[in-house]
């Protein structure tokens, strides 16, 4: 099997590149972190945020990816993902930069957020 080639999308000053994220049909999305965190704040508030400068927070499985492979982008600290708990719509789930551990809390709590954009492929 061949691994498809795949442009790599423009940065804007402060911009990391993270990585793709690629379905098995080739369809699938870049994810670039956006500069600066934003300091402790609930799971709304942190969407609102990020929304506010063109960007959303990453899901678990980018999450995951930066704790692997980026982890000095971020505080060894909690960070919101963009994920709502299936079962239970007043929590989130956040990540753990410190040991990679994720975990559910509610979303009244201040957790830390990093903005991301998406470049589709």
């Amino acid at each position: 099997m061949n691994a498809a080639k795949f442009a790599m999308p423009e940065l804007n000053d402060g911009e990391t590149y993270a990585g793709a994220i690629v379905n098995p049909d080739g369809t699938g999305h870049h994810i670039v972190i956006m500069p600066g965190d934003h300091d402790e704040a609930n799971w709304a508030d942190s969407m609102e945020w990020a929304k506010s400068i063109c960007g959303d927070l990453p899901d678990r499985v980018e999450q995951a990816l930066f704790f692997k492979h980026l982890p000095d982008q971020f505080r060894k600290d909690w960070y919101w993902s963009n994920s709502q708990h299936a079962a239970d719509s007043d929590c989130a789930w956040y990540q753990l930069f410190g040991s990679g551990f994720q975990s559910i809390s509610h979303e009244s709590y201040e957790l830390r957020a990093r903005a991301v954009r998406r470049v589709a492929i």
